[in-house]
């Protein structure tokens, strides 16, 4: 690959030394880079400073762009600090990406550039690729027992379900069953017997930085708005130091804004069960030791939505902050009822971390797309659940 630099500043020049796959032609202005263009085709990309000697980088990009055989050709624009004008404007005339000039930007600006210059077969083979790894099916043998087991529990239960469900409404208003959104392969409703009072999911937040046994410390899990970034104050008034984000009315740097939200997801965990919750009702506290408050759950089986086993399907919350790959295996496995974690470390009165519940998902979850995988290990987790069913911390 053969990218085309212009500008005084030779911040490529280390990484030139060190690549053996890219090939840097360095001009020092617009004129001679165009004179570059005009007899050297083999020029894959342009980056260029925005101040240049004479007129700035996006005059030579508009130039670029009248020029049909080179209209085509994706073209950078490098600038020293942000400012909003040029940032519209760089878009504006057709410029692909605009960065604002840091050692930090060389990797991120290769890597893109190295994607957008790729052939297209070799771009649609690899994304194709990406999806076979990701598409999985779920053998017959495990999606018949399911249907035949979940079917066969809810019969025999259906009198203690009905009898549970009358408690529930006589000892507090509301719906006697819980619905919310989960997220396993997919986003499903998930169904669960009620046992906490009415208005429980307002009190999460001051509950999950006190009594969350995943949590690693006590934090405002809200971005603050109206602090002000350290960088942009440095600027003259109405410049920035990154694109402007708007959240609401309110508005801040995109730079600030991801700083505070990674601060935020390594502060606080992913995960949220909160022990011994004083939200929980009577008939509450007894269903959820017995986990019969789970056994609406047999329908989603049967519909489809879940497994018998698998990983346990996640509130969106808790989904939305599993970015990291060591953390996003868990959903290559079906979400399930009962799974590794729950035989292995549930009841522990809140002795379970994050990392021992992630490390069991991925567990799972490489057994299941692995070669190793049996309808019997599956069979084996729901025998050594029957004791897990009973626990005396209420988590």
């Amino acid at each position: 690959m053969v990218l085309l630099y212009v500008g005084g500043d030779l911040l490529f020049n280390d990484y030139r030394k060190q690549s053996k796959d890219v090939t840097f032609v360095f001009k020092s202005n617009g004129l001679e880079a165009t004179k570059e263009l005009q007899h050297n085709r083999s020029i894959d990309a342009i980056i260029a400073q925005y101040d240049l000697p004479g007129n700035n980088g996006l005059f030579f990009f508009k130039k670029i762009k009248e020029d049909p055989t080179l209209a085509n050709l994706p073209t950078i624009i490098l600038v020293d600090e942000h400012k909003e004008h040029i940032y519209k404007e760089a878009f504006k005339i057709g410029v692909l990406d605009y960065y604002v000039n840091n050692t930090d930007s060389i990797d991120l600006i290769i890597k893109r550039v190295k994607f957008i210059c790729k052939p297209k077969n070799e771009t649609l083979k690899e994304i194709n690729s990406n999806k076979a790894l990701l598409q999985y099916k779920i053998p017959i043998s495990k999606r018949i027992f399911d249907i035949a087991f979940a079917s066969i529990i809810l019969t025999i239960l259906s009198p203690i379900l009905l009898i549970i469900m009358l408690a529930i409404r006589l000892e507090s208003k509301g719906k006697v069953y819980y619905m919310s959104k989960r997220v396993g392969r997919k986003s499903f409703d998930f169904y669960k017997l009620r046992s906490m009072r009415s208005g429980a999911d307002q009190l999460l937040n001051g509950l999950a930085e006190k009594k969350n046994q995943y949590n690693k410390s006590v934090v405002d899990s809200k971005i603050d708005l109206h602090k002000a970034c350290p960088k942009c104050s440095k600027l003259p008034v109405g410049e920035f130091c990154s694109p402007l984000r708007y959240v609401g009315i309110e508005k801040i740097c995109d730079n600030f804004y991801n700083q505070q939200k990674e601060h935020i997801k390594n502060q606080s965990s992913s995960f949220i069960k909160i022990v011994d919750d004083p939200r929980i009702t009577k008939i509450g506290k007894i269903i959820r030791n017995t986990s019969i408050d789970e056994l609406p759950q047999l329908i989603n089986v049967i519909k489809g939505d879940m497994s018998l086993v698998g990983n346990r399907p996640l509130p969106l919350y808790e989904a939305e902050l599993l970015t990291k790959d060591q953390m996003s295996k868990r959903f290559l496995a079906p979400a399930g009822i009962t799974g590794l974690w729950q035989v292995e470390l549930r009841g522990k009165g809140g002795d379970m971390s994050e990392d021992e519940r992630i490390a069991l998902d991925n567990k799972y979850a490489d057994y299941f797309i692995g070669q190793n995988y049996s309808f019997w290990f599956d069979i084996k987790i729901l025998l050594r659940t029957i004791p897990a069913l009973f626990q005396k911390s209420t988590v």
